[in-house]
């Protein structure tokens, strides 16, 4: 798995990424109570918006961590946006991608920097 300092995850599934938010994001958030995904078939560049997630303390963007075209979403999420909170690094992730710029994931952390960038 990488990490972003935005408090995302990026795990590689064959010709795709997997994207989701942090343990220590959905603490942050607070309990989420809505989330808006994306449409399958997106072209997305690096820090577009693309998921809106609402908790009862804020509502935040997700930004695209890389270059490329959504390919699915957790649809799940939609009716049971709490996920988030209960499996944010497994179950409740929000899209896949297939990345346009392999070499952009570079950039990202191991889960032992991101763990030293949280603190």
């Amino acid at each position: 798995m990488k990490f972003t300092e935005e408090h995302e995850w990026l795990r590689v599934e064959g010709d795709e990424v997997v994207v989701g938010i942090t343990i220590h994001a959905a603490e942050q958030l607070g309990d989420v109570v809505f989330v808006e995904l994306p449409d399958e078939g997106t072209t997305v560049s690096k820090d577009d918006e693309v998921v809106v997630i609402e908790s009862v303390k804020a509502a935040s963007d997700i930004l695209a961590p890389v270059d490329g075209e959504i390919t699915e979403v957790n649809s799940t999420l939609t009716d049971n946006p709490a996920m988030v909170n209960d499996d944010p690094q497994g179950e409740a992730w929000f899209f896949k991608m297939k990345v346009s710029d392999p070499s952009q994931m570079d950039e990202f952390m191991d889960e032992a920097a991101y763990q030293k960038f949280i603190g």
